[in-house]
C-alpha cells in the first residue's frame, strides 16, 4: 500500500505542471456545476425566499405529481424531444462532413480562409442572429420574401408559421455551430496515420474510398464519444436560440423545457416548479447517456468510461 502511494506521489510530482494547468478546469466544474446541485433540493420543497432552502417546507414529490398532471407538460415534452432529435439527425453529421471536406482541400491557404469563415458564426450572439433571421424572413421587407415575390409567390410569415419553425431552428443551429464543432473532428483526422493514405493511393484507391475506409474508421471513436455526450443533452435545445425566435404564434411547437421553466418558474415566481422541470430534463439526459454508453460497450466500441 505504502509502495503504491509513493509511486503515485512520484508520478504526480513528475506531471505536476500538467496538474497545475488542470486546476482552473476543475474549479470551473466545481463552482458552476457541482456546487449548484445543492439547489436541487428546491424541487422537493415549497420554496420560500424568507425561509431559505433548508428552512422551506419539505413536500416530497408533490411538485413532480403536479408537473405530470399538467396537460401542457406533455406538449412541451414532445416539442423538446422532436426538436432535439431533428438537431441530432441533421446537425450531428454535418460537422463530420465539414471536417472531411476541409481536410480534403488541396490548397492550404483556401482551407485556412474557409475555416476562419465558418468558425465566425459561433462567436455571434443568438440575439444578433435572431435579429438577422427576423429581418431576413420578414413578410414585408425580408430578402427571402422579396425573392419569392419576384417568382409570383405570396409573402410568407415564416416565424409565425409553426410548420417552418423547426426547420429554421435546425438550419440556423447548423450554420452557427457546425464550423466550431468540426475542430474536434479535424484534430482526430490529423492523428490518422498518413502512411495508410499513401498505401491506399498506391493500391489505386480513390479519394472517396480513402475517406470511407481510412478517415471514417480512424475517427470512429471520436464520433461515438461525441454522440454519447450529445445524447446526454438530448433535452437541451438551447434557451437563447428558442427564446429569441419564439412568439405567440409559434408557441405550439416552440415551447420547450428551457423556455417553459423560465416562463413558469422564473417569471411566474414558482421556483420549486422551475427546478422540478430542470431536474426532470437532467434525469432524462442521464438515462440517454447511460443507455447510449451501454450500447457502445455492447457493440465493442469505446464509450466515455
Amino acid at each position: 500500500m505504502a509502495k503504491n502511494l509513493r509511486s503515485a506521489l512520484r508520478y504526480v510530482d513528475k506531471k505536476k505542471y500538467l496538474y497545475i494547468m488542470l486546476i482552473p478546469g476543475v474549479l470551473y466544474f466545481l463552482i458552476f456545476n457541482y456546487v449548484p446541485m445543492y439547489g436541487v433540493l428546491i424541487a422537493f420543497k415549497d420554496f420560500n425566499f424568507n425561509k431559505g432552502i433548508l428552512g422551506s417546507a419539505w413536500i416530497g414529490f408533490e411538485n413532480f405529481r403536479y408537473m405530470f398532471g399538467l396537460s401542457d407538460f406533455y406538449t412541451v415534452f414532445w416539442n423538446s424531444l422532436i426538436l432535439s432529435f431533428l438537431k441530432l439527425l441533421f446537425g450531428f453529421p454535418f460537422p463530420i462532413l465539414l471536417a472531411i471536406f476541409l481536410n480534403e482541400m488541396r490548397s492550404r491557404t483556401y482551407q485556412r480562409f474557409t475555416q476562419t469563415l465558418i468558425y465566425l458564426p459561433h462567436f455571434i450572439s443568438w440575439v444578433i442572429i435572431g435579429g438577422i433571421l427576423v429581418n431576413f424572413l420578414s413578410p414585408t421587407w425580408g430578402v427571402l420574401n422579396i425573392f419569392l415575390g419576384q417568382l409570383g409567390i405570396d409573402p410568407i410569415f415564416f416565424l409565425a408559421d409553426e410548420s417552418y419553425f423547426r426547420p429554421i431552428v435546425v438550419l440556423s443551429s447548423i450554420w452557427k455551430d457546425s464550423g466550431w464543432e468540426s475542430i474536434i473532428y479535424l484534430a482526430a483526422i490529423a492523428s490518422v496515420n498518413t502512411e495508410l493514405y499513401e498505401a491506399a493511393s498506391m493500391d489505386g484507391a480513390g479519394r472517396l474510398r480513402r475517406i470511407w475506409h481510412i478517415t471514417l474508421p480512424g475517427i470512429k471513436s471520436t464520433i461515438i464519444v461525441l454522440l454519447i455526450l450529445r445524447l446526454g443533452h438530448i433535452m437541451n435545445n438551447g434557451f437563447e436560440q428558442i427564446f429569441v425566435l419564439q412568439n405567440q404564434m409559434n408557441l405550439g411547437v416552440s415551447e420547450v423545457f428551457e423556455t417553459y421553466a423560465y416562463r413558469v418558474g422564473i417569471l411566474g415566481g414558482r421556483f420549486s416548479f422551475g427546478t422540478t422541470v430542470g431536474l426532470f430534463t437532467s434525469v432524462i439526459g442521464l438515462i440517454f447517456l447511460l443507455a447510449s454508453n451501454r450500447v457502445a460497450k455492447w457493440m465493442k466500441e469505446d464509450g466515455i468510461w
